[in-house]
């Protein structure tokens, strides 16, 4: 993993503080958690594609969301298959599988086998770690 938008060197952590707001940066660098339905995201249905805040690379699609009534922006998968990696999460006194940017290293959110068909994941992602662009 690079740490680092696409084409471009890694970015210092005061480079990421710069490019980021402090939201964007307290979810992307720090692993934190915007509050449950508060993504705009949420009510997106239009066609479109969901980037990285952190590097913009492409993530996930409308075609993928759906509706989790969990609050927080939902997907069965990603985009592409190289566009996330996982890895365990042992806050909160258990095991969860971590979601984050293959590019970037930007947290995302996390992943859980709750989803629809034809996956049965559940991308569980925090909006302030996305972009939206209509097609």
């Amino acid at each position: 993993m690079s740490n680092q938008p696409e084409g471009q060197p890694p970015k210092s952590d005061d480079e990421w503080k710069e490019a980021l707001s402090a939201e964007e940066y307290e979810i992307l660098r720090e692993a934190g958690t915007e509050p449950r339905g508060s993504s705009p995201l949420l009510e997106i249905s239009d066609d479109g594609v969901f980037r990285c805040a952190g590097c913009g690379q492409d993530l996930f699609t409308t075609n993928e969301k759906f509706e989790s009534g969990t609050g927080w922006p939902s997907f069965y998968d990603p985009a592409d298959s190289d566009a996330v990696e996982t890895r365990a999460d042992h806050s909160l006194g258990r095991t969860r599988t971590e979601v984050v940017c293959s590019n970037c290293e930007g947290h995302l959110g996390h992943v859980f086998d709750d989803g629809p068909d034809p996956t049965g994941k559940r991308y569980c992602i925090n909006g302030l770690a996305l972009d939206f662009e209509d097609e």
